[in-house]
């Protein structure tokens, strides 16, 4: 083995990374650990992953809007950042909430996998037959679904990538709908057909692993620095100045995708009824770092939303 690049910071412990203990968390956990290793040359012992339950994984029975929104997948993850159980946690940042208390940082963001959605049950969405039943709990996807096929019936259908794919094994609905990257990350590479993100946008930050620490931690910052992906962060930071723009909740159906052109960003999105029967889009320019183009965007949507959609918002956080 190498001899170190930078020392763990700890000679009595190793690092602690806390993550939620379903199956694509860990991976997401493993996969941080083993970049932040090979960035600084240390032994995968040097990082203890330390696995906790969250709220959100308890319940799964219920809308995630209807239970307590995204909090429920960072609370205990917060609580353990606060007392210092753990130096850092490794979240999906579509699950994190857009306004984080301010003494946590999201430090670092790893490359960004595939964004797109696959869809499960069929070939293509006009290829779903007609009233068919398909589940999802996301509001974006039922509504973007709705969009594209109103004769299709939505139910509600959470639990983790396993799961839902035993239901749908099981005939519990015709079809549903999974994030290509989890897929990828949990070796499922072949499963469902990928819907093309410039058709059907993904949630805003899909597919991208956030490192958050104390932001006070200044060696821990310094440490994942070393992992942090600028394009990817330039982009999940752009999606989320969207969101603080709308101030949308876990009830909001909201789309969107960014792309690079040069060294600008230019980010598409689009808001729905719940039903599916009115979309609104538009698009901002925008350079890396800059929140006002993605909050100015999110003003135009709502003034251009009717009051069954804009109500779903609250507005600038």
């Amino acid at each position: 083995m190498p001899e170190p690049s930078t020392p763990p910071p700890f000679s009595d412990r190793p690092i602690r990374f806390g993550t939620r203990r379903s199956p694509l968390a860990m991976a997401q956990a493993h996969e941080t650990r083993a970049r932040l290793c090979a960035a600084h040359g240390w032994d995968e012992a040097a990082i203890e992953l330390v696995p906790v339950q969250a709220s959100g994984d308890k319940i799964r029975d219920r809308p995630l809007a209807d239970i307590g929104g995204k909090a429920l997948w960072t609370r205990e993850l917060d609580q353990m950042l606060g007392d210092g159980t753990i130096d850092a946690a490794v979240h999906s940042l579509k699950d994190v909430e857009t306004i984080r208390p301010p003494e946590l940082t999201i430090t670092a963001v790893l490359a960004r996998e595939d964004r797109a959605d696959r869809l499960l049950g069929a070939r293509s969405l006009a290829a779903l037959p007609p009233g068919a039943v398909v589940g999802t709990s996301a509001p974006r996807r039922a509504a973007q679904l709705l969009n594209a096929r109103p004769d299709c019936n939505v139910v509600n259908f959470r639990g983790n990538v396993a799961t839902r794919m035993a239901k749908l094994a099981a005939g519990d609905v015709d079809a549903t709908f999974l994030a290509a990257a989890g897929l990828i990350r949990l070796g499922e590479d072949a499963v469902g057909v990928r819907l093309d993100p410039e058709d059907w946008f993904p949630a805003p930050a899909q597919a991208a692993i956030g490192i958050e620490c104390r932001t006070d931690d200044a060696a821990m910052r310094a440490l994942l620095a070393a992992i942090d992906h600028a394009p990817s962060h330039a982009e999940v930071c752009a999606e989320r100045a969207l969101l603080a723009g709308l101030g949308g909740s876990c009830h909001s159906p909201i789309a969107a995708l960014t792309d690079w052109d040069g060294e600008a960003l230019v980010l598409r999105a689009a808001i729905y009824s719940s039903d599916g029967e009115v979309r609104i889009a538009g698009e901002t320019r925008l350079t890396p770092g800059h929140d006002e183009p993605p909050r100015a965007l999110a003003r135009e949507l709502l003034e251009r939303a009717p009051a069954l959609v804009a109500g779903s918002f609250s507005g600038p956080a």
